[in-house]
């Protein structure tokens, strides 16, 4: 199998339950919700995504033919120094289009804990350390179950609390990025509030300024 990246980088991880952790990204290509082009942005199903997924040039991307040869790109991006578990966190686009069994067989051999941020429309493998589901409106949801369960917030005609008897032990609202960003924020925290079983998540990386 070849593996299409976009990037591989070191820093903090930004949202979700465990923000504030160091690292590795890989980013895969590619998503079964937008093409990710402007172009189809209005007929896509995630409308409102604001992660750049295409193509394979930037920081350590490219097409990897084995599992181990990407796995050495995702080891070297690891600090030598660090005395911590080595993290890795595969998002995307729909990073469970591509990762499988080999490759996380692959980072597993090099140390890593293996982490997922997945939309949540293909299934998880099992031997997975950390899933994280981004529910999308209007997309089936197959995975059910995880470790954390991050909405977007908010999305018109999709409430939070039909997600509340799945099987996750993280429930986390995120305020959708964009012109009405400090709206959303203010709705979410009034939500979490309201709804103590769910926490805010925001977009520390932004804040402040990392990638």
């Amino acid at each position: 199998m070849t593996y299409s990246v976009k990037e591989i980088y070191y820093t903090l991880q930004g949202e979700g339950a465990r923000t504030g952790r160091a690292a590795v990204l890989c980013r895969f290509t590619g998503c079964n919700l937008w093409t990710g082009l402007e172009t189809d942005r209005a007929d896509a199903i995630c409308d409102f995504c604001d992660t750049d997924f295409v193509g394979t040039d930037g920081e350590n991307g490219g097409k990897f033919e084995a599992a181990d040869d990407l796995a050495d790109v995702v080891a070297a991006a690891w600090p030598s120094h660090a005395a911590a578990v080595p993290y890795v966190v595969c998002t995307g686009g729909e990073p469970l289009l591509q990762l499988n069994g080999d490759l996380i067989d692959a980072l597993h051999a090099r140390g890593f804990e293996v982490a997922i941020e997945t939309n949540g429309t293909i299934k998880a493998p099992d031997d997975l350390d950390w899933i994280c589901v981004s529910p999308k409106k209007a997309a089936p949801l197959v995975q059910q179950e995880g470790d954390e369960l991050k909405l977007i917030y908010p999305q018109p005609d999709f409430p939070p609390d039909q997600f509340d008897r799945l099987n996750f032990d993280h429930f986390l609202l995120q305020p959708m990025d964009g012109s009405a960003l400090k709206e959303n924020t203010i709705e979410a925290v009034r939500y979490c509030l309201d709804h103590p079983k769910w926490q805010l998540s925001l977009q520390t990386h932004k804040i402040l300024g990392l990638r």
